[in-house]
């Protein structure tokens, strides 16, 4: 049963919602790389003295993992409520508790003033960013997927991720200007407090921009269907064909709102999907944080490169890492987003070797192309997951699928990538067992990837994993004339 269809939005209103997306994207990643960053080159000083510096610098990555071992939990708790009562209001919490954190952050004493206490509420702050963000990126690539232009979604919906390298970029400026004009004694006294005071500010401009968007109209679309069906009794009905059998078409979009657990019928009609999406995030996510956050241990530890060096070639890595997301996202609108997903999977494994050895040079234009080339790589991974991800799960349990699949994988993936890749170095002291352990997350994802569906033409109304007999199943949105789908 084809789904009713919705005219893409006027372009105004779609590069308002974007720009909300990604200014409260960007805001969130800030916070978050700005830990990863501080992790690496001081926090292992402030609050973890008295060790030797490379297990500083572990017991450091330890509570930046922990965030992203709080961000599961985030993904099931915002994800539920956003299948429930809407995309936007979870967006507005989010941007709350991350800024609020990352601000706490920067007035907390350290272990000088307070002793033990001092890493113990850091990490307490970690686990409210993590769960933060566990429910901001789910919603915040949904916002703009379910908004529409279905002939242009891969790139409108990268623009969401484009808030990683953006806030990757914010953070690591801030702190590569403050490393630049501060000694070190007044950046590791001080001045590593401003980058996370500065959020506050950051988290106003996001909530204003953020509150001025309307509400998703799938959702809203499903929200009236549900409250149609309510009304006249047949919310669980067999009024609706097919439908009221499985959950596609009509049903499926009735039942969006309706759902009371989200969860469960994830789990139980797309379990598949999660799968999917968890094994694209492993080359993806692990690749990401070796190359931005590792970078700063191994080329100030190993290669004997400054900070200042380290922090610029992520800094200008970012920059291309932007303004290539976009790029990747319109070619997985034109040629799927399976075969840009693989390229990119398929290219960062290959790229670790010569990686570590253009870092080993210690020379700055070869550490240069090595982050740029690696992030470029990472971007066709990147660029098309938003999408991927939002046309593989339907309406009715599309934030907690999305989120769940996406947010899960980073505890095995991220959350312990600089960890692994440091213990790795100061077991063998060389790189060549840190390119196998991205390799190896590549092949993961290759298979993941590879054994997917193409889901480009899907339509957001009724979207599930075709042929399925739960409540996930979809109809393929039938072609315009030019080609292409409308939601």
């Amino acid at each position: 049963m084809a789904s009713p269809t919705t005219a893409p939005p006027p372009p105004a209103k779609l590069r308002r919602i974007v720009a909300a997306s990604l200014i409260g994207t960007t805001i969130e990643w800030y916070d978050f790389f700005l830990y990863g960053s501080a992790a690496a080159l001081v926090f292992n000083e402030l609050f973890f003295p008295g060790s030797d510096p490379l297990v500083g610098t572990l017991l450091s990555f330890l509570t930046y993992a922990v965030g992203f071992a709080a961000r599961p939990l985030g993904a099931l708790v915002f994800g539920h409520y956003g299948d429930r009562l809407g995309r936007k209001r979870l967006l507005v919490l989010s941007l709350l508790l991350m800024g609020g954190a990352t601000f706490a952050i920067g007035l907390l004493p350290t272990h000088a003033a307070i002793g033990s206490a001092a890493p113990v509420l850091l990490t307490v702050l970690r686990l409210v960013q993590g769960f933060a963000l566990g429910g901001e990126w789910g919603g915040a690539v949904l916002l703009v997927s379910e908004h529409g232009d279905a002939r242009r979604r891969g790139f409108w919906a990268s623009w969401p991720q484009t808030g990683a390298p953006a806030g990757q970029l914010l953070a690591t400026g801030v702190l590569s200007f403050l490393t630049a004009v501060l000694s070190e004694a007044a950046f590791s006294g001080w001045g590593w407090r401003i980058p996370f005071l500065l959020s506050g500010v950051l988290v106003i401009v996001g909530l204003w921009i953020r509150l001025s968007v309307d509400e998703s109209p799938v959702f809203q679309q499903a929200l009236a269907q549900a409250e149609a069906r309510k009304r006249d009794g047949g919310a669980t009905g067999s009024g609706a064909g097919a439908g009221s059998r499985s959950g596609s078409g009509a049903g499926a979009g009735a039942g969006a709102a309706a759902e009371r657990m989200p969860l469960l019928s994830v789990l139980r009609d797309h379990w598949r999907d999660v799968l999917v999406a968890m094994g694209a995030r492993m080359a993806e996510n692990i690749s990401y944080y070796v190359i931005t956050a590792f970078i700063l241990v191994y080329a100030t530890t190993a290669a004997g490169v400054s900070r200042q060096s380290a922090l610029n070639t992520v800094l200008i890595g970012s920059a291309v890492h932007f303004a290539v997301i976009p790029l990747w996202g319109a070619l997985s609108d034109r040629v799927g987003r399976r075969p840009v997903y693989l390229l990119g999977a398929a290219g960062v494994g290959l790229w670790m070797f010569p990686f570590f050895a253009l870092i080993d040079t210690g020379r700055f234009l070869a550490m240069l192309l090595a982050v740029t080339v690696g992030l470029v790589l990472h971007g066709a991974m990147y660029a098309p997951q938003a999408a991927f991800f939002s046309e593989l799960f339907a309406t009715r349990v599309r934030y907690s699928g999305a989120s769940i699949g996406a947010q899960f994988s980073s505890v095995a993936a991220g959350a312990p990538a600089p960890l692994i890749a440091t213990a790795l170095l100061a077991d063998h002291g060389t790189s060549t067992p840190i390119a196998l352990y991205v390799m190896a997350a590549a092949v993961l994802t290759l298979v993941a990837v590879g054994v997917a569906d193409e889901t480009r033409h899907r339509d957001l109304h009724e979207v599930g994993r075709p042929g399925s007999d739960g409540g996930g199943s979809a109809v393929p949105a039938q072609p315009s004339s030019h080609g292409s789908h409308t939601v």
